[in-house]
């Protein structure tokens, strides 16, 4: 039986499998929040750019969950790089969640557009005040989102404590193999955003296919191949039925030849986002 759990680096556990909050605040936020924590979700991710963390303190606390018990994970965003941003954006972070730490924050992207020539010293400007609200204990992990190898190197040669985690967007049909592997690597725990595809991936022959096989959803194949590639997803769900159902990922196990066939896919649901480059308007 798989794990529910990953173990980082610094000995904290992330659960193996985390609610997403992007886009959620432009629904019944705190209803859908509320209902996730019914389904029996017990880690969040949201950030600055999404606008969710008021509405996911306020459910926390309806819920009558104990701190301790849920996992926040946040991230900054390209306007708050910078020192003296990204100490601003933990506070107001702390303030709208109602909280006094959070478990896990992230650099959102590591470059503010792909343009900006000095990203390294800015990445690693920002990285050392993520560095001290972890040595202050505000924050009990800290790490990365889109950062591809290059990125990360940066940091790992002049910064004092290397990223717990690193987000990428990770589905079949865009596995990042190189990303991953380098991060698995060095024992940086990948979550996955985006693990549907956009929902493009439900729909394809090998998916449909393999949900017929296991008896179970398009959607819980793409979940489970991020899972036994020791990724954590995190998808986003409205209903209570769905939401269940993407937890149900415990029951079965994906062969070895199906998981190879899902990495190898051809290109499928990429959200058209690089760090490096502009995004590209995918119809």
């Amino acid at each position: 039986m798989q794990a529910q759990s990953f173990q980082l680096q610094n000995g904290c556990s992330v659960p193996a499998l985390m609610f997403g909050t992007y886009k959620t605040a432009e629904e019944k936020n705190e209803d859908i929040l509320l209902t996730a924590i019914e389904a029996g979700y017990r880690g969040f991710d949201t950030a600055s750019f999404y606008g969710t963390e008021e509405y996911l303190g306020s459910a926390i606390r309806k819920s009558g969950l104990a701190r301790k018990d849920v996992f926040i994970t946040y991230k900054l965003w390209k306007t708050e790089m910078g020192y003296e941003g990204a100490m601003a954006a933990a506070r107001r972070s702390l303030e709208a969640l109602q909280t006094d730490y959070l478990d896990l924050y992230l650099i959102h992207w590591p470059l503010p557009d792909p343009d900006y020539a000095d990203w390294k010293a800015l990445d690693l400007e920002t990285w050392q005040a993520l560095e001290e609200l972890y040595d202050q204990g505000v924050v009990k992990a800290i790490g990365v989102s889109n950062f591809h190898p290059h990125h990360i190197e940066n940091l790992l040669a002049h910064g004092r404590i290397a990223p717990m985690v690193d987000q990428l967007e990770y589905h079949p049909g865009h596995a990042q193999e190189a990303a991953v592997a380098y991060c698995q690597a060095r024992n940086i725990q990948v979550q996955a955003w985006s693990p549907l595809g956009k929902r493009r991936v439900l729909g394809d022959p090998l998916v449909c296919f393999l949900a017929e096989k296991y008896g179970v959803s398009p959607a819980q194949i793409c979940l489970k191949f991020a899972l036994q590639r020791g990724v954590v997803p995190l998808p986003k769900a409205s209903s209570l039925e769905r939401m269940r159902q993407n937890r149900d990922l415990f029951s079965f196990e994906l062969e070895e030849e199906d998981l190879y066939r899902l990495t190898c896919m051809p290109p499928v649901g990429w959200s058209g986002e690089h760090p490096d480059r502009p995004r590209v308007r995918l119809s």
